[in-house]
């Protein structure tokens, strides 16, 4: 069988075979597996370097399904290549427990990426792991030594050209020259309401080609794959820009309704099957259907991959042995794990150091840590000088041309682009051996919640750095200051929430965010000075809360909990129960995740049962009801004024605080008992 006969049979098994997987699920989308086709075969049988001999080798080349609705043709990929994806897995798509999901899931699936689906997610994603390598090749590259080198390579639609976040990233892609990002659009005029006519009329190649991109047009996508393949040469000779090809499609190739909206996103009917084909040469009575010429085509490839992994592995032998400590740290990194004794650079304090507001306080570990755990590489949306970022030593992640950096530098200017910036973020730590985190105000993450979102979804190590995280930041009024935006951070499974209260919990946070490898971090900090606390401890934010200041025996009245910069607050109030005759206890929780992930025992040995609970927060009192029995916090949104008036406004204040634990301490004992917080029965699981 010749070459062009082998990949027509290649092409037009993967079509049928993701018409009989959807269709077998009763759900999923069929049309754009069935377009991209034959892009996938010219992609995978002569560019991709991907081995399921190893499916995590450092340097092999990154491929994102950006479309992620289109996943069938991705599973098909990986199980043609021989990835630990069965058939039976593929009769699975959709089911629970398969490890064929509905979009495509890192971590769930062998061979995948990155998490996709939210359209523009993925592209997003494609420019942070271009970013890693970039850095990665920097870093570590010797003369004769190319330790890394991969490409990474996208496919795209419609849907995702209409995101926002594939216009943040994209801009800045170009800006940043990566010239080893390829990525195929697949333009097939098909979104959901039908032809992009009714809503998508832009000129895709001008505005790319605006951004920085190379841009090529292949006319053909259903058949011409020597077009396919000579746009893709060419786009791996430019070096200097990212590149995009546009590739027009027909959705539902072959199918009886092939260019309809109607295969995008419902399987084909069972005679739309059997035609199909019958029309590609397959018997119409015969279903998930891989002829053996197929297989051993991929099997082929990845067996070429193979050697190319182990003539990289020899690469790196030889490297560690010319340099050895530049051979030691690259497989630290690429093993996960952080530099000896790094925690002893977190800064420490006493409660005789000055006042300092916890944006400042971040910045100090930053620049204690920077050179000490070098894969950390991070920056702001456009708020460096704000969000306190930017270490002393850092230099910028530039493309050595425009002279403002180099590759190396580990400081990136992401400009006022919020969302592309935190999946970007989600790209970068999905590359290997770096460790991104990001600056904003804690208002703006809702920006970016779309890619936080999938930090937390594909586990990935990532530390959002918010600042001005409440009303506290004063005169920019309630468009700033966050009031809800926790309670999402909190609500949000594997995410962990911090706001430390003072430099030594700042320093835990860090810690903490560091030490969990499989957990996204939101660390919200202060504009206004916090002072240095008596009993705070970089190791008691493990714990999530704690006993800042026990009272003066084992029976307090009342019990205040606070956060951040409430802390204090809540310190002055208790100062106030105090003076009035009640027994109080101070307890700082800078991350009620944590605190729920310890024992009962423990829990109730901070928040005693039988004792009323006030909490003290500056932002929404929602979700407080788990952990105290009264709130003072926000229900509404904030105001404008110096961040001391706004305070008074809202009643966050320590006569507050006390009054209210004053009232409930009342009510309560009229009432004869106090609920308990954390009541011992079994939990739904």
């Amino acid at each position: 069988m010749g070459n062009s006969d082998l990949n027509t049979l290649c092409i037009n098994t993967i079509r049928t075979l993701a018409a009989d997987v959807v269709r077998a699920a009763n759900s999923g989308h069929p049309g754009a597996p069935m377009g991209c086709a034959p892009m996938a075969q010219v992609l995978f049988s002569d560019f991709v370097k991907v081995t399921p001999h190893n499916a995590h080798w450092a340097n092999r080349d990154r491929f994102v399904l950006s479309n992620g609705h289109a996943c069938v043709l991705q599973y098909i990929l990986l199980h043609l290549m021989g990835f630990k994806l069965s058939m039976d897995d593929l009769k699975n798509f959709r089911q629970v427990g398969s490890c064929t999901p509905g979009h495509p899931e890192r971590g769930h699936t062998e061979g995948i990426e990155v998490t996709t689906g939210p359209l523009g997610q993925g592209i997003a994603n494609a420019i942070g792991l271009a970013i890693a390598e970039e850095n990665m090749a920097a870093t570590f590259n010797k003369p004769n030594y190319e330790i890394f080198n991969n490409y990474t390579y996208c496919i795209l639609g419609d849907g995702c050209m209409q995101e926002g976040v594939q216009s943040e990233a994209c801009s800045l892609a170009g800006h940043l020259q990566l010239g080893k990002l390829i990525a195929l659009y697949d333009d097939n005029h098909i979104t959901i309401d039908g032809d992009t006519a009714v809503s998508f009329t832009e000129d895709v190649v001008k505005r790319f080609e605006a951004y920085g991109w190379h841009v090529q047009v292949v006319d053909d996508g259903d058949s011409d794959l020597n077009a396919i393949k000579k746009a893709i040469e060419a786009a791996k000779k430019v070096q200097d820009k990212p590149s995009l090809i546009k590739v027009r499609t027909t959705i539902g190739y072959g199918s009886l309704l092939q260019g309809e909206e109607k295969t995008h996103g419902s399987p084909l009917s069972e005679d739309d099957i059997k035609q199909l084909k019958k029309k590609f040469g397959f018997n119409p009575d015969e279903k998930f259907v891989v002829p053996q010429q197929v297989y051993e085509h991929f099997h082929k490839r990845a067996e070429e991959n193979a050697k190319a992994e182990k003539a990289w592995n020899d690469l790196v032998e030889k490297y560690c042995k010319e340099f050895p400590d530049e051979g030691k740290e690259l497989k630290r990194r690429l093993a996960g794990k952080l530099p000896d004794g790094w925690q002893k650079a977190l800064p420490k304090y006493t409660p005789d150091d000055d006042a300092i507001a916890s944006r400042k306080l971040s910045e100090a570990v930053i620049n204690k840590l920077a050179d000490v755990i070098p894969e950390l590489i991070g920056g702001s949306a456009d708020l460096t000088g704000s969000n306190n970022t930017r270490w002393k030593t850092a230099v910028d992640f530039q493309p050595p041309s425009t002279k403002l950096g180099n590759y190396g530098g580990r400081y990136l200017r992401y400009g006022i682009r919020e969302h592309g910036m935190s999946a970007i973020m989600n790209g970068i730590a999905a590359y290997q051996g770096l460790i991104p985190f990001g600056g904003t105000f804690l208002n703006f993450l809702t920006y970016a919640w779309g890619a936080a979102r999938l930090s937390a979804l594909s586990k990935l190590r990532v530390l959002y750095i918010m600042t001005h995280d409440s009303i506290g930041l004063g005169e920019d009024g309630p468009t700033h200051q966050p009031i809800e935006t926790l309670a999402l951070t909190r609500a949000t499974p594997n995410m962990y929430t911090f706001r430390p209260a003072d430099g030594n919990e700042t320093s835990g946070t860090y810690l903490v965010a560091l030490e969990r490898s499989d957990h996204p971090s939101v660390l919200a900090l202060s504009r206004q000075n916090l002072p240095q606390l008596k009993g705070s401890s970089i190791e008691a934010v493990r714990k999530g809360g704690y006993v800042l200041e026990p009272e003066s025996d084992e029976n307090p009245d009342v019990i205040i909990v606070a956060t951040g910069s409430e802390v204090m607050i809540a310190r002055d109030g208790v100062g106030l129960l105090r003076k009035a005759g009640l027994k109080a206890r101070l307890v700082s929780m800078p991350c009620t995740e944590l605190f729920d992930e310890q024992s009962l025992e423990y829990r109730q040995s901070v928040l005693l049962k039988g004792v009323p609970v006030v909490s003290v927060e500056a932002l929404s009192t929602f979700g407080w009801q788990k952990y105290s029995h009264a709130q003072v916090g926000m229900v509404t949104f904030g105001d404008s004024g110096q961040f001391t008036d706004v305070y008074k406004k809202f009643k966050i204040t320590a006569e507050n605080v006390a009054e209210t634990a004053q009232n409930a301490v009342k009510y309560f004992k009229q009432h004869g008992s106090v609920p308990e917080l954390f009541p011992q029965f079994a939990p739904c699981t």
